[in-house]
């Protein structure tokens, strides 16, 4: 999209209001990978303010338009993947599926949810990127399938290098409305966080799974 950079603006904004991203620096959260981290994301809190949730639908489904043509088949990751995932295919009129992290231990054993036929153009629904390891998890079980994944896109992505390195090996490309540096502008600009807390915030991203407040 050629306006891009005011999406990113527009959806950070959103995200801070509703408190869906909480940035804390001196405060920092716990991942559940152990890491410290000065930002919690959970896009999920979108889905309960109407307008929010329609505007990020809306840019979901021009993005992917705009960026991967023809498209038969949207697929969310789950689970926070698969209502973003849903209101997309709904938007587009598309066929729509979701992927658990693993195959079903009963039933039918399913890993994918819902009908795949064989080398369907599919786009990936995700809300967020962190190392994209799950995501790509998701894709990989959709190229099983015998899918042709063009493409990934998420809400938000904090833009971790090994992110760019995982997404590229998998040959797999991906887009994000909004990103991290997008985010900390339009908190600095509102008063989420003081201006000097930028460098502290940057120091993470750059070596988040050693960072620490105690020695920014």
């Amino acid at each position: 999209m050629n306006n891009m950079n005011e999406v990113a603006q527009k959806v950070a904004e959103s995200l801070l209001q509703i408190k869906a991203i909480k940035l804390q620096p001196k405060k920092p959260f716990t991942w559940a990978s152990g890491w410290k981290s000065p930002i919690y994301c959970d896009n999920r809190v979108a889905l309960s303010h109407p307008p929010i949730r329609t505007y990020i639908r809306q840019k979901l489904s021009e993005l992917i338009q705009e960026e991967f043509g023809s498209v038969q088949m949207i697929s969310g990751v789950a689970t926070a993947g698969i209502p973003q995932g849903v209101l997309v295919a709904q938007d587009l009129g598309l066929p729509f599926t979701y992927v658990r992290s693993s195959s079903k231990d009963h039933g039918r054993q399913n890993q994918i949810e819902g009908e795949v036929v064989s080398g369907q153009r599919v786009v990936v629904v995700e809300d967020l990127i962190s190392t994209g390891k799950s995501s790509l998890q998701a894709v990989q079980a959709l190229r099983d399938a015998d899918c042709n994944v063009v493409g990934l896109v998420s809400i938000f992505t904090y833009g971790f290098s090994e992110a760019e390195k995982n997404f590229a090996d998998a040959k797999c490309r991906y887009l994000s409305l909004c990103d991290y540096d997008t985010l900390l502008a339009v908190a600095a600009k509102h008063n989420y966080i003081l201006n000097n807390d930028i460098e502290l915030l940057e120091k993470w991203r750059a070596n988040p799974a050693n960072w620490s407040p105690d020695h920014e």
